[in-house]
């Protein structure tokens, strides 16, 4: 007669092989919607913050932005996400040519998205009003008048230089006032002209802010822009070259990437994820683990088919190297060789 042992590891063999013929073949497909639904069903009878503490649910988030967001693998696909965008993407075999930027973006959201800006007027009182404190931005628009009234003259002094006798006039005109601007900003070194030039760069960019206030509120500058958009809406993506060199592209995704990463690790940043997860839980907290899947846009279907999609290759992957066969005999192998299950395989 058998020993007990010897029946017990008979038992197990017997599992293991059961439970390797599970997810073997077809019988994976039925058991992997057999256990979703099993689980779907579970997970309806479980209220989302009975099971999940608000307080665990911000260190996770924590955890999950801090790890995942500062891994290398993030760093390293940056730019090699931006070259394989810019080389792939843009090219005809990838579809560059056939595909117009029109195809790619709606124009009803972007339209909503530049309507939504322009009528921010706010934000734009706002941004002004502090571009107004700033001396060097003052500088800035003074040099910008500056050119564009140089502009005009010039351009006057040629129109005027095609009438005998005015050309001259014009000319005597415009040389008296570069040198008299000349001389002030040679004074304007904290003298009192100094003191009137700046004052006269913050007049100036009040005055330009003023002119850009007016020209966003009244101005067709959203039909503009939608006009611009609309001519280039029938151009191929691959066009998108002609804005930005590859180099371009890598560096500018380096400099997003590495804002994100600095941002990250800052204490205020923490408090805004701590606040997201409050949201979160006041308003999907009392829906059941199940219910959430809706809101998710997923459904038991697109599980299995997700599980049916990776899991077969994974199984049989390590099933052809013996890991699963082995990890599947270390789980079970306390169980059966037990002295509970001895005893009572001794007493049968």
């Amino acid at each position: 007669m058998a020993q007990p042992r010897e029946i017990a590891e008979r038992l197990l063999d017997a599992q293991v092989d059961f439970l390797l013929a599970e997810v073997s073949g077809d019988r994976f497909a039925e058991v992997v919607a057999r256990d979703v639904e099993a689980v779907i069903g579970v997970a309806d009878t479980i209220v989302f913050r009975d099971v999940v503490g608000v307080d665990a649910a911000k260190q996770t988030v924590r955890t999950v932005v801090d790890r995942i967001g500062g891994s290398p693998i993030i760093e390293d696909s940056v730019g090699v996400f931006a070259d394989a965008i810019y080389d792939r993407i843009t090219q005809q075999d990838a579809g560059g040519d056939r595909y117009t930027l029109g195809d790619v973006v709606e124009r009803e959201p972007l339209e909503a998205l530049l309507r939504k800006i322009l009528g921010m007027h706010q934000a734009q009182e706002r941004i002004l009003e502090r571009l107004t404190e700033s001396p060097l931005t003052a500088t800035v628009a003074t040099k910008f008048v500056d050119k564009l009234v140089d502009d005009i003259m010039e351009s006057n002094q040629r129109m005027a230089a095609k009438i005998p006798g005015v050309g001259s006039l014009v000319s005597l005109g415009t040389s008296a006032a570069k040198s008299a601007r000349r001389a002030a900003e040679k004074a304007a070194d904290g003298t009192f002209i100094g003191e009137m030039a700046g004052k006269g760069a913050q007049y100036a960019l009040r005055r330009t802010n003023n002119a850009i206030r007016e020209m966003l509120r009244e101005a067709p500058v959203q039909g503009a822009a939608m006009e611009f958009w609309d001519l280039h809406a029938g151009e191929p993506v691959s066009g998108l070259r002609d804005y930005l060199s590859q180099q371009d592209l890598r560096e500018l995704a380096q400099i997003v990437h590495t804002i994100v990463t600095t941002t990250r690790p800052k204490p205020y940043f923490g408090l805004l994820l701590d606040e997201c997860v409050e949201v979160f839980f006041t308003k999907y907290g009392d829906h059941t683990l199940a219910g959430m899947l809706p809101e998710l846009s997923l459904s038991a279907d697109d599980l299995r088919v997700e599980i049916l999609r990776y899991g077969p290759g994974v199984v049989e992957a390590a099933k052809r190297n013996g890991v699963l066969a082995k990890l599947i005999r270390e789980r079970l192998e306390p169980f059966y060789t037990s002295d509970t299950v001895l005893e009572i395989l001794a007493a049968g």
